[in-house]
């Protein structure tokens, strides 16, 4: 019986944000030097304003925002060098869960997903440039579907394509909130820390044993 399992990014697949400030991984140590941009400045009137607003949802693409933003923040070069250094500094693979994965995706009777707060340019770096479409069936990122998790119309969006399921999906991210909203969508959610959390799961335990 094929079963749907999703997993989060950052803080799951990814190490960098986590929901627990103490485990994030930070991308934007040298930010300053490198960049001339101010790393607190940036994540207060970048991220926390234009980014987490419009971007991740679809409605401003990530290098329009940067245009319009970098230069109130001191820097005067190309947004598209700016967003290139971001990826290329928060792209660090939890390799140990993906070799997991790996293990699971070779079995051949699961569809595996990625269920992500993402904008359209990294998703696309993530899913084509670091290899993630090698593992999963499909990326389900919130520019895309026009809404953030825990909304429960991202869930409806992915419940309508992935059609009627026997089992719910299982579902591993890091953040409480999200766990809730992925329950309430009926969905068997389970609250990400470290890689025990997916591979003590009985049901994935079961299948790598």
């Amino acid at each position: 019986m094929t079963r749907s399992v999703f997993f989060d990014v950052d803080g799951v697949l990814i190490h960098g944000y986590h929901a627990r400030a103490e485990r994030t991984r930070r991308w934007d140590d040298n930010l300053q030097a490198d960049m001339g941009v101010d790393p607190q400045r940036f994540t207060q009137e970048f991220i926390f304003d234009i980014f987490v607003k419009k971007v991740v949802t679809g409605q401003m693409s990530v290098i329009e925002a940067l245009e319009k933003r970098l230069p109130s923040l001191g820097y005067r070069g190309s947004p598209m060098a700016f967003h290139h250094y971001w990826l290329e500094h928060d792209s660090v693979l939890n390799q140990p869960l993906l070799d997991v994965i790996a293990r699971l995706r070779a079995r051949g009777d699961i569809k595996l997903y990625i269920a992500t707060n993402q904008e359209h340019l990294r998703a696309s770096w993530l899913w084509s440039h670091l290899g993630l479409s090698q593992l999963f069936d499909d990326m389900f990122h919130s520019a895309r579907v026009g809404v953030r998790k825990p909304d429960p119309a991202y869930f409806a969006f992915i419940a309508d394509r992935i059609g009627s399921q026997a089992e719910p999906p299982l579902f591993f991210d890091d953040t409480p909130k999200v766990i809730d909203g992925a329950r309430a969508a009926g969905w068997e959610a389970v609250l990400f820390d470290t890689l025990e959390d997916c591979t003590s799961h009985p049901w994935i335990a079961a299948r790598l044993g």
